[in-house]
């Protein structure tokens, strides 16, 4: 039987939040629930008493109340959540004002900024003032290309606190990407800062800036934050202010408006690395709801707790970190890249700021481990409890270098979900164990299941990711969709009437789930369904090869594996080494994910989320086009796969 790699204590459950709300269903329904799994199957088979208590429990600010919790509980497509109710997304995050830190900010030009939650409040007044005698009205786009930096959440919170929408780009986009993305939604304000800091480097902003208003002629202001300069120079941008003089200093009070409870909150974006990208709207109440259970219960988050999540303002991450402002705790904002100015930038981070729940990517840590450092040898980390880990499937490998080179008493928490719905399906549970490569559990209020081709949910076997009941952050409507064609060819056409997210999946018999990568991408050679992460799991352990990226390739009417590997400094892709990589794959995943070909390439492309990027090569060696490179990190990278020569023969 697997061993687990870490159990929490009797009294580490006790303590979890997750416990004491089983404890509140069992005193409130007449159970008498000891395990996860019997919470989990109450919740998907109760949706309604569920989310009630869920919205108790975690204290949901209604300005109206509710008696009906979901209408259309049955068509996914349709149904609608609190329909009677009423609330205001900022208000609930800004309940705290008093003298508790906020947000620490740090970057790489080692400036340290906090802001109390009271400095919070009065700041985000300012601007909500500033952008209410700007005329932003409901249901207007105000927008970011913002770095991590404190103004970011507090554009957001003020356009929201007047019932505006909002969305965001990280500024390392260019300006396709950016247009692709706000060009569809049209915003009427546009906050940014005149720069940003990347491995010792400033980068200008103001410059693309330029270029966006050009074909934007619906931004009516451009707000700008000085971060790399204490002044910038504004000339040349027209309608543009300085966030200093657009702000009201004399507003020190906040007037919430309220809104129904599927007011549209944020527009999130695909990648749109095969096409524009999709511009999924997404509701205050829902996002609010999903973000604190996810936070609260999955996470274990306290108001005692500092929280840190490495992430952009473009990645669902800034939006799911800055929910946590609702519980009271202290949230650490990083601006720069992870590994300057040194690789374990992050962890002396952890040690100063006394972090106690740590957020990163999976390839973060693969990272981590291949630069040989070794955060718990170095640095106090006694504060840290939990660390998260997304963005694409953590290896065996990776989960027991954590245990081995961070910490031993540590919850590994892998979640996973998108920004299709601004959260998580699969989650940690801080009243159970971890396992290496498995995800903890399915989420609570979420009917997850693994589908074979045929529609029927399989254990302990590779399936689709499928969702058959409705969630509140659901989006509630893509943009410029009238009729829902796009939303329902997004995820309903492959199972009638459920959800497929596009996850190659299997749950596990302890109901943990193993994330086997984009079915989309998945390889077929033979007509045998393999999930890509599972090569990758066992390239990892290749000393050789620094990165690498797999795909299928229509060869002879059958599908053949190709690899493509980046070496590190000073290796060659010998013969012997190309035959102890097939060995190595045909011992540890399989003999039919053995690649046909393996092939040296400069460079493994990538999203600006740090998500390998299959679905653009495998268009590419099948000589079509691909669109929209602006949500690349590294497109220039591209060129090269379409004129490998060997890919013919």
């Amino acid at each position: 039987m697997l061993k687990p790699l870490w159990k929490p204590s009797e009294e580490r459950v006790k303590e979890s939040n997750m416990y004491k709300f089983m404890q509140v269903v069992n005193d409130s329904y007449g159970k008498n629930f000891v395990e996860y799994s019997d919470l989990h199957q109450w919740s998907v088979d109760n949706l309604e008493f569920f989310w009630s208590e869920v919205c108790r429990f975690v204290g949901i600010n209604f300005s109206n109340g509710y008696e009906k919790v979901i209408d259309k509980p049955a068509d996914m497509f349709g149904a609608h959540w609190f329909p009677e109710s009423s609330l205001n997304f900022a208000e609930n995050l800004l309940r705290h004002r008093d003298d508790k830190t906020a947000l620490i900010f740090r970057g790489e030009d080692v400036v340290r900024r906090t802001l109390t939650y009271k400095e919070l409040y009065i700041a985000t007044a300012k601007v909500a003032a500033s952008l209410r005698a700007a005329g932003v009205t409901p249901g207007d786009r105000v927008v970011g290309f913002l770095p991590n930096i404190p103004e970011s959440i507090i554009a957001m919170l003020a356009a929201t606190s007047l019932g505006a929408t909002w969305s965001s780009c990280s500024p390392d986009f260019g300006i396709k990407g950016v247009l692709d993305r706000f060009g569809q939604t049209r915003p009427k304000i546009l906050f940014t800062a005149d720069g940003y800091y990347f491995k010792g480097k400033i980068l200008d902003s103001l410059t693309k800036i330029a270029g966006i208003i050009e074909e934007l002629p619906s931004i009516e202001k451009i707000v700008v934050v000085p971060y790399t300069h204490e002044r910038p120079n504004l000339t040349g941008l027209p309608r543009a202010v300085h966030y200093s003089d657009f702000c009201l200093n004399e507003a020190l009070d906040l007037e919430f408006e309220q809104f129904p409870f599927e007011h549209p909150l944020y527009i999130m974006y695909s990648s749109g690395t095969t096409g524009l990208p999709k511009c999924m709207v997404q509701s205050a109440g829902g996002v609010l709801l999903n973000h604190l259970k996810e936070l609260i219960l999955h996470t274990d988050l306290k108001r005692e707790d500092t929280i840190f999540y490495y992430t952009t303002c473009g990645w669902m991450m800034w939006n799911w970190l800055t929910t946590s402002l609702a519980t009271g705790a202290t949230l650490v904002l990083y601006d720069g890249n992870p590994f300057y100015p040194r690789p374990d930038a992050l962890w002396r981070m952890a040690q100063d700021e006394k972090i106690s729940i740590f957020g990163t990517s999976a390839g973060y840590i693969a990272a981590l481990k291949t630069a040989g450092v070794r955060p718990g040898k170095k640095f106090d980390l006694s504060s840290l409890k939990t660390l998260l880990s997304t963005g694409s499937p953590l290896s065996k490998e990776d989960f027991q270098f954590i245990y081995q080179e961070v910490k031993q008493d540590l919850q590994l928490s892998s979640i996973s979900g998108g920004s299709d719905l601004n959260g998580c399906f699969a989650l940690g549970n801080p009243m159970g164990s971890v396992y290496a490569g498995e995800l903890q559990c399915r989420g609570l209020g979420m009917k997850v299941f693994a589908y074979d081709e045929k529609g029927r949910p399989v254990v302990g076997k590779q399936g689709e990711l499928v969702c058959t009941a409705p969630a509140p952050s659901m989006p509630i409507y893509f943009w410029d969709d009238e009729n829902g064609a796009k939303y329902t060819s997004a995820y309903y056409e492959k199972f009638r009437g459920i959800w497929t997210h596009g996850d190659f999946i299997e749950v596990t018999e302890r109901g943990g789930l193993i994330m086997y990568g984009r079915s989309d991408a998945t390889l077929n050679p033979g007509g045998v369904r393999i999930g890509t992460a599972e090569l990758y799991r066992v390239m990892e352990q290749v000393e050789e090869i620094e990165d690498s990226l797999v795909v299928g390739q229509e060869w002879q009417g059958d599908v053949r594996v190709i690899l493509f590997v980046k070496m590190k400094s000073g290796f060659k892709l010998t013969d012997e080494l190309q035959k102890n990589i097939k060995t190595n794959i045909r011992n540890n995943a399989s003999p039919r994910h053995v690649p046909a070909k393996i092939l040296i390439v400069p460079d493994i492309p990538y999203t600006l989320n740090m998500k390998k990027v299959e679905l653009a090569v495998h268009k590419i060696i099948h000589g079509k086009e691909v669109k929209n490179i602006d949500a690349l990190k590294n497109p220039q990278c591209l060129d090269y796969y379409g004129k490998i020569s060997e890919l013919n023969c």
